[in-house]
């Protein structure tokens, strides 16, 4: 870690010739002194020479010498390196390829590229080149000659080798008897000339948009190791097969337990994919009419709830599996108050066909307008169970069906985790508390599809570049995922995971951040007594550390280069990811 930054002009003897005059850098790198030469002083006119060691010995400008230099070039350059060290601290770069090359190179600027500021393979290109350049990372790497075809080429060659890239991630992070979260979604889609491109379910809510399925494997810690894109009219559950072959053939993991919701890993799953499969445990939960089912036969009551959150129950319906039944009263609340909202919604726009059946001037009439419009309501809302629906030709009148709310009313705030995990490999509290961990890869997919990384929408046409597209995002996340973890301290992100958990009155009840993170979010200040951060305002405020370019304004002299000296916040964010300008 760089502790002090100095620069000097030494003087060094040259035999019988006139001594060499350096501009030199010196700084520390743990216990190690080192010393760069930043611009060679020797023509330099010696009063000039005095002047500007006066100048770097904390002296004041004389106006001549102010007017000798030129900032003729800035880069900002902070963030750059904080995102390209962490890149190759974590040995991302050596995964990619065990030797340099320019498609890795390529590959590598893309991928920070896409942390600092994702946009479009144009914008990414020219933000590379000397004439357009956004920041340094085009001159760091060597790449201030890019034009778009370039990265199309450098994408092609990652997504080749995107199964060997997953297998060195596999073999980092999942051991046998391992934990792996697995969790699908959807992006919208532009065009309509991609195989991959289907109408389906729209997870973003675009529904007048083609769309691509994409399923993300997680550690049990939310470290991504491996994306499979897939159609986007696929069904959830008919992709965990295939992640199940990957874990287990691809990746070589004998023994590993899969983490889905419920659906994800649906009961048709269970019989035809994973029951009796040797070394593979699951967790997965019941939907409402499973659990439904359950109260119905009294194997669900809920006096089990009268004493405690979390109670462990068999049915003969699931041989083999345990079931852990949880309740969580603020959940039942929460789901009270959105089923009453939704339903005096419906009954606002419903009110509104009445009015129109019974107005006096041109009123709705005919059997099937009246219910194109009724349905247009209740499939809007989604609550049109819970009503009775009367209509004719010239009439339209509904009411609540008491006795339906009131059974859905009854499960409110409980859920059943399914497992067929031992007890004596996970307790009930371990089981639950796996299961909960699926937020970690839904945290995953907001921060890869809108928050930082914004993998939609998607323009690519070619199927093996949509793939390689996500591919891309995937392991930007998994450097910002290690930034993250690393800058923790001075973010408002949770860096006391231990004593928050611990805190938690139960497994059930909902998450509780630590007194460090309340009191963080609390002041916006750091236990340094530093403005707190949020993760994109910390890299705009690193990115204010510039590469900076200097010009001599005396003849034959040549340009040299200053880095700016960070702040203190600056260089704490530097020491925690572990990296230096």
């Amino acid at each position: 870690m760089v502790y002090t930054v100095v620069m000097y002009i030494d003087t060094v003897p040259n035999r019988n010739s006139p001594p060499c005059i350096l501009l030199r850098e010196s700084y520390r790198v743990g216990e190690k002194v080192k010393k760069r030469t930043l611009a060679n002083l020797t023509g330099w006119p010696p009063a000039l020479i005095e002047g500007f060691r006066a100048l770097l010995r904390g002296g004041s400008v004389v106006e001549n010498l102010a007017e000798s230099f030129e900032v003729v070039r800035e880069y900002p350059h902070g963030h750059v390196a904080s995102v390209l060290g962490t890149l190759r601290r974590i040995g991302l770069e050596k995964i990619l390829s065990a030797r340099r090359c320019r498609e890795r190179d390529l590959a590598v600027a893309m991928i920070v590229s896409r942390i600092l500021e994702p946009r479009s393979k144009l914008a990414t290109a020219r933000g590379f080149s000397e004439e357009a350049c956004s920041h340094s990372l085009g001159k760091v790497l060597g790449l201030e000659s890019v034009c778009e075809d370039d990265l199309y080429k450098a994408l092609d060659w990652l997504g080749k080798r995107q199964g060997r890239i997953e297998q060195a991630l596999a073999r980092k992070h999942l051991k046998n008897g391992v934990l792996v979260l697995y969790d699908l979604t959807s992006t919208y889609f532009e065009g309509r000339r991609c195989p991959l491109a289907r109408y389906g379910h729209s997870r973003d809510g675009r529904k007048d948009k083609l769309q691509i399925v994409f399923g993300l494997l997680c550690t049990g810690e939310g470290i991504p190791v491996a994306v499979e894109v897939f159609e986007g009219n696929t069904k959830d559950s008919r992709t965990v097969g295939r992640q199940i072959r990957k874990i287990r053939d691809g990746f070589g993991i004998e023994r590993v337990v899969l983490v889905g919701d419920r659906g994800m890993i649906t009961q048709a799953r269970i019989e035809e994919e994973l029951r009796g499969v040797d070394g593979l445990g699951w967790i997965s939960a019941l939907t409402a009419p499973q659990v439904r089912r359950l109260m119905e036969t009294e194997v669900l009551q809920l006096s089990l709830f009268d004493e405690q959150d979390l109670a462990e129950i068999h049915s003969p319906d699931y041989p083999g599996e345990r079931l852990v039944a949880c309740w969580n009263p603020l959940l039942a609340e929460e789901r009270r108050r959105k089923r009453e909202d939704l339903l005096r919604a419906t009954e606002k726009e419903l009110d509104k066909i009445v009015a129109a059946t019974q107005r006096a001037k041109r009123p709705l009439r005919g059997l099937d307008k009246i219910g194109m419009r009724v349905g247009k309501v209740l499939g809007r809302f989604k609550v049109g169970k819970h009503f009775d629906l009367s209509i004719t030709e010239d009439s339209f009148t509904y009411q609540r069906n008491t006795e339906r709310i009131e059974q859905e009313a009854l499960l409110d705030g409980i859920y059943i985790i399914r497992t067929n995990v031992s007890a004596d490999v996970l307790s009930a509290e371990d089981t639950v508390g796996s299961y909960k961990r699926l937020s970690r890869v839904e945290r995953a997919f907001r921060s890869i599809k809108s928050m930082d990384l914004k993998v939609r929408p998607i323009f690519h046409h070619l199927e093996t570049r949509v793939r390689a597209h996500v591919f891309l995002c995937m392991l930007a996340y998994y450097v910002e995922w290690h930034m993250r973890k690393a800058l923790a301290p001075i973010l408002f992100d949770e860096d006391d995971g231990a004593t928050a958990q611990a805190a938690r009155a139960s497994m059930v009840a909902p998450a509780k951040r630590s007194p460090k993170a309340i009191k963080k979010a609390r002041t916006k200040r750091t236990k340094e007594d530093l403005p707190v951060h949020s993760f994109r305002t910390l890299l705009s405020h690193l990115a204010t550390i510039t590469i900076s370019l200097h010009q001599p304004k005396h003849p034959n002299l040549p340009a040299f280069e200053k880095i700016t000296i960070p702040t203190v916040l600056q260089q704490q964010a530097l020491d925690l990811l572990g990296v230096h300008l």
